[in-house]
Formats: structure tokens, C-alpha cells, sequence
């Protein structure tokens, strides 16, 4: 059979005579509904609903596949905002950033718990500071971070033809040479650094500096904020931005008294009520979809306050609609998204969490659990017996969840502490736990978990 001939759908050949007096190949057509059932079955495979350049896939039968690609850009759980129209609220706390770095000449150092939308707030920091014109290198910091490593890639990123020595018509600087063609193979010392920036003339340099807390270095946080504090001291045109997960200044930056008046701390607050109302309100205006009242007063009452949760709740709430052929989202597609969350978090728990958790909803405890996931949530981490049913929970279960942090303690489920300030204070080892814990109380509420668990 020729090649050609393997080309010709629906038909396949018989076998081919040989030997003297064979004669050409005959084609019979293929069994009635051979090609109709493949074609159907092809159309049942999961598939993508649209392409890699966003484009939908006009294979399937989707009328909705406009409004999800437009959903994957109205909520992005996964990723930050980088899109400052999509950046909901904290236009004070922006103002202040802004401010602290343009008038002040202040270093910056953002702190709080995750799912605040630090990174959100740094990229949209980043994309106002491009618009003044300033030269934005952003590097995200790792378990292995190092000083000499980290200057190079700042160094890298301003280019010689803002370097005082060389210009703009330098031979070095128009072939595209950055501030690292200036290093020698020796590793970058904290003087080193600043005698190099101390030659960027012709614009300002602002160096943010995410996920700090990530660095398990403590050179390289000494470092850095003995690098702070020199650019300060010599009016450099470098201002560095650091941001990371901390409760408190002191966790995230080292030498805290001695670099103090050269910064400006900000404790990245929780989200009011009424900017995860405007979170989603763009969301809207950007997907098409419509949330009724009792959908954004679950997405509300559920977030507490985290854009992180807020957008998860909202995007897969959404998704959930869509899938059921609706452009309205309501409660019922929020108490299914609280379930997909608590078994999405479910899995990133350790099986050793997740089997103390276990245990004690046996017992009754979810609601204790609920609790003190609540405390952690609300405190931004660190939590104390008296933080303790802030919400959502009577007395009953405030004393059971006070009895139950010395077993969970015990456990290895929380961490216990002792802090000048607060006294005793505890915190969940895991970072997802608390979220895990406060969405499965809702969960069980909603019912859905439970109808789940019980089929």
C-alpha cells in the first residue's frame, strides 16, 4: 500500500494478492459508524477549551469558552497581580509606599503573613516606579541566597551607560554592557557593592527584594542591611525594597536598631470587606460574570480578610458556574469552591498534621480546630489563648479550643513560643494548615464535605 493510500479515511484495503497474475489492491469501506463512534469518542477526551495563545478551540461545544478565558485573567490564585487594573483597595497603603521612596528616600520593608498580596503590592509598586522613569530590578530571594550571588543579578540589571565612568556614549555602554562588567571574579563584599552603586548617576535604582524571609542566610541578611544602612549614609541613587512573611520587623530584617532610621516599615494590613467587595467587582467587570449578594457575602465572610483566599473562593466559585452552563455565581458555587480549597490545602498538609487533625475531628473537635485556625488568621500568625474565638465561635468552643493548643502543641501541629511583648504565643507550623482548618469548618457547615465524605 502506498503512502498516499493510508490518507484515505474510512476505508481499508484487503489483503494484497502476491505472486504471478496479482492484480491492483481493492478497497472495501469500513463498518457503518466506525468513523461517526471514533469521531464521538475523540469528542468525550478531555481537552484543553483553548490554545496556548488563548484562542478558543473550536472542536468542542463549549458556549462559555469565551468567559473562562476571560475568567483565567478576572482571577489569578496562582499567580500575583501584575495588572494594576485588576489590583484591588490598598491605594493607601501604595500612597504610603510611594511616598516613603519618593520624598523620604527611605529604604522599604513590607512585611506580614502570606496571602496578604505582597507580591501583588510589589509588582504594582514596580510598575509605578517604571512609569516615573525609575530602573527597577526585582529579584526574588531562595533558600540559597547569597550576598556576592544577589549583587551580581542588581548589578546585571542596571545598565553602563548610568555609571558615572562610562556613559551613555561609552563603546561599553552602547554594546549593551550592564554595572556587572564592573565586578572582578572575587566575591562582592558589602563595601564592594556600595562603592559600585555609588557610581549610578542619571536615574534612580529601585531593588526589590522578594520572599526575604526565604533566605536562610544570616550573612546574607546582615549583609544586606548593612548595605542599607551605607547607601543611606552616602545619599546613593540605590533604594532597595524587601519584602517577605514575618509578624514582626525583627524576623525579617537583622540589625533592626541600627538601620532604623533609614527605613520605613510597613505592616501589610488584611483587606476590609470592602476591598475583597472591589476585588471581585473587577473580576466581574474583567470575566462578564455576574456574583448575586449571598455569593460575595460568602467570598467575604470566608476570606477574612486574605486577597489570596478571596480570589481562590471567587475563581473556582466561577468555574463552578460556568461549568453548569450559568453567568450568574451564588452561594451554592462557593460552598463548592470552599470544598474543592479544603482538598486542594488537604494535600499540601504533611500526612503527620494531617493525621492530629483527624484525630480530632473524631472526637468532635472541628469546631475547636476552627477556632484556633480563625485566632491564627486574624492575629497574622502568632496567636494567644486570648485571640482565641475572635470569630466565629461561642464559649463553649473557645474553651475547647484553649484545652486543645497544649495537644496540638504537644503534637507538633502548632509551635509554641514565648514573646516579651504577649507572653506565651502559638503558631501552626505548617503554613497552610490554618487555612485548611478554617475552610473545612465552613466546609462542614455548608454540608458539602460531609455529603462528600458520607457518599
Amino acid at each position: 500500500m502506498s503512502w498516499i493510500d493510508k490518507l484515505r479515511p474510512g476505508r481499508r484495503p484487503r489483503s494484497r494478492p502476491t505472486g504471478p497474475g496479482a492484480g491492483p489492491t481493492r478497497w472495501i469501506a469500513a463498518p457503518a459508524g466506525t468513523a461517526t463512534a471514533a469521531r464521538g469518542a475523540d469528542m468525550l477526551f478531555p481537552r484543553f477549551s483553548s490554545s496556548a495563545s488563548d484562542q478558543i478551540d473550536h472542536r468542542g461545544d463549549d458556549p462559555l469558552s469565551g468567559l473562562r478565558i476571560k475568567l483565567r485573567a478576572a482571577f489569578t490564585p496562582a499567580q500575583p497581580i501584575t495588572d494594576r487594573r485588576m489590583f484591588a483597595g490598598r491605594t493607601k497603603v501604595l500612597t504610603s509606599l510611594i511616598r516613603s521612596i519618593e520624598d523620604q528616600r527611605l529604604h522599604t520593608v513590607i512585611y506580614g503573613e502570606r496571602g496578604l498580596g505582597k507580591t501583588s503590592l510589589l509588582h504594582v509598586l514596580a510598575q509605578a516606579a517604571r512609569e516615573a522613569r525609575y530602573l527597577v530590578v526585582y529579584v526574588t530571594c531562595g533558600a540559597g541566597s547569597t550576598f556576592d550571588e544577589t549583587f551580581r543579578t542588581i548589578a546585571a540589571g542596571i545598565p553602563l551607560s548610568f555609571h558615572r565612568h562610562f556613559g551613555p556614549t561609552a563603546a561599553e555602554a552602547e554594546k549593551g554592557d550592564s554595572f556587572v562588567a564592573t565586578l572582578t571574579a572575587e566575591t562582592v563584599s558589602v563595601r564592594t557593592a556600595e562603592d559600585v552603586l555609588t557610581k549610578v548617576v542619571g536615574t534612580r535604582v529601585l531593588v526589590i527584594l522578594d520572599e526575604f524571609d526565604r533566605a536562610e542566610s544570616e550573612e546574607f541578611r546582615r549583609n544586606i542591611a548593612e548595605l542599607l544602612k551605607s547607601l543611606s549614609d552616602r545619599s546613593v541613587r540605590v533604594q532597595l525594597v524587601i519584602a517577605g512573611v514575618a509578624a514582626n520587623l525583627n524576623e525579617l530584617v537583622t540589625n533592626v536598631p541600627s538601620v532604623q532610621r533609614n527605613i520605613f516599615a510597613m505592616h501589610v494590613p488584611k483587606m476590609s470587606a470592602g476591598e475583597i467587595r472591589e476585588l471581585i467587582q473587577n473580576g466581574e467587570s474583567v470575566s462578564g460574570l455576574a456574583f448575586d449578594d449571598l455569593a460575595v457575602q460568602a467570598v467575604v465572610s470566608r476570606a477574612i480578610g486574605l486577597p489570596y483566599l478571596a480570589t481562590l473562593l471567587s475563581h473556582r466559585a466561577a468555574m463552578t458556574a460556568i461549568d453548569q452552563g450559568r453567568t450568574t455565581v451564588g452561594a451554592e458555587h462557593v460552598a463548592q469552591a470552599t470544598h474543592e480549597a479544603v482538598e486542594e490545602f488537604r494535600g499540601r498538609i504533611s500526612r503527620r498534621t494531617q493525621s492530629q487533625i483527624d484525630s480530632q475531628i473524631k472526637k468532635g473537635g472541628l469546631a475547636a480546630l476552627g477556632a484556633l485556625a480563625g485566632a491564627s488568621q486574624t492575629s497574622g500568625g502568632p496567636f494567644t489563648r486570648d485571640d482565641i474565638g475572635v470569630i466565629h465561635a461561642n464559649q463553649a468552643t473557645v474553651d475547647a479550643a484553649r484545652d486543645l493548643v497544649d495537644v496540638l502543641a504537644a503534637g507538633n501541629v502548632l509551635f509554641q513560643a514565648q514573646d516579651e511583648e504577649f507572653g506565651r504565643t502559638y503558631r501552626f507550623i505548617e503554613d497552610t494548615t490554618p487555612a485548611y482548618l478554617w475552610l473545612l469548618s465552613h466546609d462542614e457547615r455548608d454540608g458539602v464535605g460531609t455529603t462528600a465524605r458520607r457518599a
